[in-house]
């Protein structure tokens, strides 16, 4: 079967780590919100949670400014781009490490200006990279004990867990493969929620010192607060550190949240960085169609996630690459099937589309006019297999084989995918060597 996850190594961590796995969502149709760093920071710090002084800065004048009220000769810049891998990445012009150690104001200024405006480079982001428009410049702390935890919810036993680790600072993915019994996770009862005896078997475990085990304490159930009242789907603080002077902190913290929820988190919403998002995806979200892109070239158009799931099995099946999810709903318009279609063909790898509707809501007929109207308007020459099945189907089969237009009317999902891989093989052959083609079916 075809699936599609954005990996998530807690969920990966967790899921070797306890007998009944999380089962990761293979396209879910909610998107769980990130923010940036300094933006956890400050939420955290609102709950009275320990973290180092710092603040964002936009440009390099701004960064030696906020260098300069920190105080101290002492600091970390860190470039404020929501991917992991930072510290190893590198930036589009030449300059390597989204973290680094500076040690004057003047050189948290020259570093700003190194990274804010280009292209940050990670394992995770790929050779597209994404743009850094702020750094977020700290006071350096020296720990004496690093930790991990973190806290999300086990579809499982449909509850919050809290997972934790001593190996903090680490890869958790790696902790988990290579010392899974250095990772420790415990249910939460969503109806009592984190208790006094719970916080401290945690902090115990973990290897706080006897002097910090009530901070630690207050720690991990301020942020089970945080994740229960701003609707957070994974809280990760990596690593929670014990100072050399007794503090805990949080050095780094990794926020999500649930989309869902955002008419009620509304000033967490308003966190949100568009510029760290696929523009198509952002314009797919405006317009209210649930939009991945991937890295093949056969275009989908389907309404309903689960049958988008089975398209893209089956084309998988038959040998080729869907090239996006797009679930339009349950109301295929015109206006819908028109912006749909705009998304699609704004990638160039696409040489095959496929429509697999199911006219429920809205019926066949109507929506093969949208169909032939969108086509006859962006004067579309990619070969369009149509799979419309439900209301007035028979009328709709009529309208699209008498369009003439490439538009290929197949009621078997198994031929109209088959048709899909073979036009598309067929248009990237002719793409390579630079002709023209043109279809007709037998049918």
């Amino acid at each position: 079967m075809y699936k599609l996850a954005r990996s998530r190594q807690l969920a990966s961590a967790f899921k070797q780590t306890v007998n009944a796995p999380i089962r990761q969502a293979t396209l879910p149709q909610r998107r769980n919100l990130s923010i940036h760093e300094y933006r956890s920071a400050q939420l955290l710090d609102q709950y009275g949670i320990g973290v180092p002084k710092g603040a964002v800065a936009h440009s390099g004048k701004e960064a030696e400014e906020v260098a300069k009220s920190i105080g101290g000769d002492d600091m970390v810049i860190k470039a404020q781009v929501l991917a992991g891998g930072r510290g190893k990445g590198h930036f589009d012009n030449g300059f390597k490490g989204g973290v680094r150690i500076v040690y004057s104001p003047r050189e948290a200024g020259i570093l700003a200006d190194q990274m804010i405006g280009h292209k940050l480079i990670t394992k995770q982001t790929g050779e597209r990279g994404r743009i850094c428009n702020s750094v977020y410049i700290v006071e350096r702390k020296f720990a004496r004990r690093e930790f991990y935890l973190a806290i999300l919810m086990d579809r499982a036993s449909q509850s919050p867990v809290i997972v934790a680790s001593s190996q903090g600072g680490m890869d958790i993915e790696t902790v988990a493969k290579e010392q899974p019994d250095a990772i420790i996770t415990t249910k939460v009862d969503i109806h009592t929620g984190v208790t006094d005896d719970m916080a401290r078997k945690i902090s115990e475990e973990l290897g706080f010192s006897p002097q910090c085990i009530e901070q630690a304490m207050d720690t991990i159930k301020k942020l089970y607060k945080v994740f229960m009242e701003k609707d957070a789907t994974q809280i990760e603080i990596n690593p929670l550190s014990e100072t050399s002077d007794h503090k805990v902190l949080c050095m780094d913290a990794k926020l999500n949240f649930d989309d869902n929820a955002d008419f009620r988190q509304q000033d967490v919403f308003k966190w949100r960085d568009t510029s760290q998002e696929d523009a198509d995806e952002v314009k797919a979200a405006e317009s209210g169609l649930n939009f991945i892109k991937l890295d093949g070239d056969i275009g989908c158009l389907v309404n309903g996630a689960g049958l988008a799931m089975a398209t893209m099995d089956i084309i998988k099946m038959n040998g080729g690459q869907p090239a996006n999810f797009l679930d339009v709903g349950g109301g295929a318009t015109p206006e819908a099937i028109q912006k749909a279609f705009d998304l699609i063909t704004s990638d160039p790898k696409v040489t095959a589309i496929f429509v697999n509707i199911f006219g429920g809501i809205v019926r066949c007929d109507a929506i093969a006019k949208g169909l032939i109207q969108v086509v006859q308007t962006m004067g579309l020459r990619t070969p369009v297999i149509a799979r419309l099945q439900g209301t007035n189907m028979e009328k709709a089969h009529e309208l699209l084989n008498e369009s003439g237009l490439k538009i290929f009317s197949i009621d078997d999902l198994q031929s109209a995918a088959e048709k899909s891989v073979q036009f598309s093989k067929v248009v990237k052959m002719a793409r390579d060597i630079d002709v023209g083609v043109e279809f007709s079916l037998g049918i």
